[in-house]
């Protein structure tokens, strides 16, 4: 894919393990509280409430917002500063304001030119985290396949 202008999402992303996760969802729908327990479970704050994605290569890449860089909104607390990473190749989309389906079809979203597997779901389940995990896990194997 050659070279384009990078696209700024109102989303959050992590990284789990390497590969990034971007949430959309509107204002309210858990973007920043699903990334908070993903990272309390081990994963890296890539940016919140804006995503750089760059179409770089076979996979759009992840990159974090120059100012707002390591910060991440705990609503009802406040601006929290943390470490992140920037640079992460997205593996990962997750839909927050669709209705999840009980036993879904793998799907894909179109994302800066690149079709990205995704998943649907409510950020506020208790096993959200899990399925974001387990479905990051999933996409991987499947696109290195």
């Amino acid at each position: 894919m050659s070279a384009s202008t990078p696209l700024l999402l109102h989303a959050s992303a992590v990284a789990i393990n390497g590969e990034g996760v971007l949430f959309s969802g509107t204002s309210g729908s858990g973007k920043s509280d699903l990334a908070l327990r993903l990272i309390d479970r081990g994963a890296v704050l890539i940016s919140d409430d804006g995503v750089w994605v760059d179409a770089e290569g076979p996979l759009a890449i992840l990159r974090t917002a120059p100012n707002i860089a390591g910060m991440i909104e705990m609503r009802g607390v406040g601006i929290l500063k943390m470490p992140f990473a920037d640079g992460v190749p997205l593996r990962l989309a997750v839909i927050l304001d669709a209705k999840p389906e009980r036993l879904p079809t793998p799907d894909t979203t179109k994302i800066a030119g690149h079709d990205v597997p995704c998943l649907k779901l409510s950020a506020f389940e208790a096993s959200a985290p899990l399925k974001v995990e387990q479905a990051v896990r999933a996409a991987t194997e499947s696109q290195a396949a």
